[in-house]
């Protein structure tokens, strides 16, 4: 079972873990971007829309490994706009919870130059750990 970890006195944080405790079968996820996995092009260009393709690629590789959702220890985002991101905090929200439910990881945001796929508004890589059966 994974564990959020956090010391006493602090704030708990909103909607991420600061460091999360696993043990078990590792599940590392290459970064995932808003393109339809099957035809590796992108369906649209809306951001939340993009957040929410990323996610489901996520989860359809933590499926495969035979893993979920709650198997996240760890997700990084690297956004091209973090004000973008940041005025939409509420769509992503949702979006999020729609695809990965109320688990929440430790999670890091980057904001960079340019992503690798010229239309490409977020990439997000994860980390899964599917506790070992007694």
């Amino acid at each position: 079972m994974n564990r959020a970890l956090l010391p006493e006195g602090w704030d708990k944080p909103k909607g991420y873990a600061n460091a999360v405790a696993a043990k078990g079968t590792q599940i590392y996820v290459a970064g995932q971007i808003g393109w339809n996995p099957a035809t590796s092009a992108f369906d649209t260009d809306d951001f939340v829309a993009q957040v929410r393709q990323a996610l489901s690629n996520i989860a359809a590789l933590l499926k495969e490994g035979g893993a979920g959702p709650e198997h996240l220890v760890r997700l990084t985002w690297f956004v091209v706009d973090k004000a973008e991101y940041a005025s939409k905090l509420r769509e992503i929200g949702g979006v999020y919870r729609d695809v990965l439910g109320r688990n929440f990881p430790a999670m890091t945001l980057v904001e960079v130059k340019s992503l690798l796929e010229p239309r490409a508004k977020v990439e997000i890589e994860a980390t899964a750990v599917v506790p070992d059966r007694a």
